[in-house]
């Protein structure tokens, strides 16, 4: 295995925030004598991402995610540990590092709102220092992948929404970089547009060996790219690893849904495990995972069954209970 192309160790990040009393007294005082807490945004968080991961970085509000995003690109400076990307220290901010990484942020744009896109695009290629050729042909690679060949010509006024995502996403990886952080980048969007936006991701990971890390809150974002996941939680990470690797940990149970043939076999199914519901010949049961081959085995063949499915419980259901505890058991 070779260098990782993110390293973070010990990133941490406080804000002083300066505090105010009521009143035209404590109006006074903040303005001659300002006190301040500190805000601890990221506390001591460590992980690595080697080329070519596609990695999901989860956390209810307010958790730190876009704070490390900041910190990882270079926005902000971290208040402490370290953090290189494509070996370099992101805070420096050189143009060599610079062309190596992208950041989308779904509720930001850089488009010209009354311009057609393709202007903001030449105007990025000429920011990189892109030859028309090589311009040329990045753009008309990367639209033909996202279907936008037609659309650049347009203000981008008059795109809808999906569309408008789809060239800011052009816009961001037209100097093709290395690394791409992601920030909700399907926020808003219909259901169509969602997946048109992580079918071309996924594309562009396989075709460039990109890297990428993605926040988001549609879990489907998470379980169509992503393999592994980082979960921050009040500004720790409390988890890092597969996701079938956090299911199996967090959700030590499956859902067996079946269809029986006889209606009055269905009272002994009780036996096989927690039965949550029952209607007709139609039951759901919920099997513990270690026991789960051995009752599928015995309910075919003690029963005649004309319909099984085994399912994983919802992934946002699982996620939800690891952040309602604050931690990974």
């Amino acid at each position: 295995m070779g260098m990782p192309i993110i390293e973070v160790q010990d990133l941490g990040k406080v804000y002083p925030v300066a505090i105010k009393e009521p009143g035209l007294k404590g109006t006074l005082r903040h303005f001659f004598r300002r006190t301040y807490r500190k805000i601890e945004a990221v506390r001591q968080v460590s992980f690595q991402i080697e080329p070519g991961e596609v990695v999901g970085f989860l956390g209810p509000n307010g958790a730190g995610k876009t704070t490390t995003l900041k910190m990882l690109t270079g926005l902000i400076h971290p208040s402490r540990g370290r953090v290189r990307v494509a070996g370099q220290v992101p805070f420096r901010r050189s143009p060599s590092f610079l062309r190596k990484i992208t950041l989308v942020m779904g509720q930001k744009q850089q488009l010209l709102w009354d311009l057609p896109a393709l202007d903001s695009l030449r105007i990025n290629g000429a920011i990189y220092g892109l030859s028309d050729r090589v311009f040329r042909d990045r753009m008309d690679e990367l639209a033909t992948m996202l279907g936008m060949t037609e659309k650049l010509t347009q203000p981008v006024r008059k795109l809808s929404l999906g569309e408008r995502m789809k060239a800011e996403m052009l816009a961001a990886l037209i100097h093709r970089p290395q690394v791409l952080f992601l920030d909700e980048p399907t926020l808003g969007l219909d259901v169509n547009a969602q997946v048109a936006v992580r079918e071309f991701l996924k594309e562009y990971n396989r075709r460039y060996q990109a890297t990428i890390l993605l926040t988001s809150h549609y879990m489907a974002d998470i379980t169509a790219l992503c393999d592994r996941v980082l979960l921050i939680y009040q500004g720790n990470l409390i988890y890092d690893g597969s996701l079938e690797g956090l299911l199996a940990r967090f959700a030590p149970y499956r859902e067996v849904k079946l269809e029986l043939a006889n209606p009055e076999d269905a009272v002994h199914l009780s036996r096989y495990g927690d039965l949550e519901a029952l209607e007709g010949c139609s039951a759901r049961l919920i099997v513990q995972r270690h026991a789960l081959t051995q009752t599928v085995s015995r309910l075919l063949a003690e029963f005649v069954v004309r319909d099984l499915t085994v399912t994983d419980p919802p992934i946002e259901e699982v996620i939800g209970r690891v952040f309602q505890a604050g931690v990974v058991a």
